[in-house]
């Protein structure tokens, strides 16, 4: 950690005094024994998230595909890898990006039954991966301009914050679809309504 400035010293020294006086006597001692325990199987914890990030990485490395995915904004390793391992690599398994948004649950199920339709939540879909797509596309309008605006269009049409990332995740599909099967990695600047987005307050060439 470090310090950061923006607070002057006399002001963290006046916190530091006036902050509660910690347990002192045996019951001190006992809230100090299981503090302890607890930071020791914190430090475990750590060490084996440590490890598993590790061998992700390397067996990430090894795939054919890990480009392909990595090329996604803020997918990172580990969020990669579990995009990679939810939608696997057998291309057949999801011939059109729709079978890939319906089996991942981010497109709404319609019903019709004679003049009536009803659109709603899609509750039978498999549930680790609309987990997947949903983290990646709720993260990832934090990098990407044109999946920001296209959460942001949700939200001003009345849609909580899931439902939003539910409709981001359904745009993300057809790119996250496209890309494997063209063995082509994520190009924003080939990406058409991102390049829109970023140049449409641009002024006009003269």
């Amino acid at each position: 950690m470090g310090y950061s400035g923006r607070t002057l010293p006399e002001a963290l020294h006046a916190r530091l005094r006036q902050a509660p006086r910690g347990t002192s006597g045996p019951a001190g001692d006992t809230a100090a024994t299981v503090s302890t325990a607890f930071v020791a199987v914190l430090r475990t914890l750590t060490t084996q998230i440590e490890a598993l990030a590790a061998r992700i990485s390397e067996q990430l490395d090894l795939h054919p595909d890990a480009p392909i995915f990595t090329s996604l904004p803020r997918s990172g390793t580990v969020r990669a890898a579990r995009l990679l391992a939810e939608i696997g690599d057998a291309r057949g398994r999801f011939p059109t990006a729709d079978s890939l948004a319906c089996l991942g649950g981010v497109a709404p199920s319609t019903r019709q039954s004679g003049k009536l339709t009803a659109v709603s939540f899609r509750w039978g879909a498999d549930k680790q991966l609309r987990d997947a797509l949903c983290d990646f596309a709720g993260d990832s309008r934090h990098a990407n301009p044109w999946a920001a605006d296209l959460h942001q269009r949700a939200r001003n049409r009345g849609h909580d914050h899931p439902h939003a990332v539910r409709v981001l995740a359904r745009a993300w599909v057809d790119i996250i679809w496209a890309c494997p099967t063209t063995n082509t990695p994520y190009d924003p600047n080939r990406h058409g309504a991102l390049q829109r987005i970023l140049n449409q307050d641009q002024p006009a060439a003269a």
